[in-house]
């Protein structure tokens, strides 16, 4: 019984880890479509945070943090470099984002213990992680901004509760509080954005419906007047035609054919009248009788 317990979760964790790696394990393209409004401008305003933060982190990495020119650069290149990539790629974004922490709190960890300096989130990595984190937030499905959010959590929890340090001021709870805001945040926001396409959607389904009923009703208008009026004096040209030869004693036979052939001719355009009006009521009119279409283009024989 608790070796059937034990399998079931390890089930249970492995599905899991497969979905998390489905949904957090791809570079997929997922550009931010331009503001209605404002179009490109936010685009301008998030690249221009990412110089930002390259800058003032490269400063605070080399001044309070003591790191050299180049890596101090690097670090912060990749913190302002992964709010850019979200823009386009929300996903492989927040992998740079957090690889640029994990990256920045080892190089910073044998140096902390002289100054008290933030760790392991710096205050240009925090801004950095709350902006790629809302980017993403805002595009992907919810469960897969939990999914982000709880790794990053985690990663924060690994290098500052268990790793940890000494002299330094912990951001781990600060950073965590945040992103939850931030997350929360994007996800209501991209909720409304979707609701709001939906309605579109809808609005623009109930304008083609109408105006396709209006169609139809116009058409069917036709088809009754057509019906009326024009079969009805085929009809009687059509019995005209066939009684005529008994009002005339014997009729010549030249007058016979000539009556019977108006009938046929009137028969004639009484089908292709029916198989218009067919056209005319029907939904479909490339394939009015529901048939797939036949390759002729006629339609079956009126009785």
């Amino acid at each position: 019984m608790e070796t059937g317990s034990r399998h079931r979760t390890v089930r249970r964790v492995l599905r899991w880890l497969r979905v998390l790696r489905d949904d957090l394990w791809t570079a997929r393209a997922d550009p931010l479509p331009p503001s209605v409004w404002l179009r490109w401008l936010p685009h301008g305003v998030v690249c221009l945070a990412a110089f930002g933060i390259t800058v003032g982190g490269t400063a605070q990495l080399g001044d309070d943090g003591h790191l050299n020119g180049g890596a101090a650069f690097l670090i912060a290149l990749g913190q302002g470099g992964a709010v850019v990539l979200a823009l386009w790629r929300p996903i492989a974004g927040w992998w740079l984002s957090l690889a640029a922490t994990v990256v920045g709190a080892a190089a910073l960890h044998g140096r902390l213990g002289f100054d008290e300096f933030t760790w392991p989130w710096t205050a240009t990595g925090i801004i950095a992680h709350l902006l790629v984190l809302l980017l993403l937030a805002l595009r992907v499905r919810t469960r897969v901004a939990v999914e982000a959010l709880a790794v990053t959590g985690l990663v924060t929890y690994v290098i500052e509760g268990l790793w940890g340090a000494a002299n330094y001021l912990p951001t781990g709870i600060l950073t965590a509080s945040l992103s939850v805001v931030v997350v929360v945040l994007g996800t209501a926001l991209h909720g409304r954005r979707e609701a709001r396409a939906e309605l579109v959607q809808q609005a623009g389904i109930t304008a083609e419906e109408r105006a396709r009923r209006t169609l139809l009703e116009e058409r069917s208008r036709i088809a009754r007047e057509l019906h009326d009026v024009v079969a009805h004096h085929m009809s009687v040209i059509s019995i005209q035609a066939q009684v005529a030869p008994y009002l005339v004693e014997n009729p010549p036979e030249e007058l016979k054919e000539n009556l019977e052939g108006i009938r046929q001719n009137a028969l004639e355009a009484l089908t292709e009248l029916r198989r218009v009006l067919g056209v005319l009521r029907s939904e479909h009119p490339e394939d009015p009788h529901g048939i797939g279409g036949a390759a002729d283009g006629t339609a079956p024989h009126a009785p």
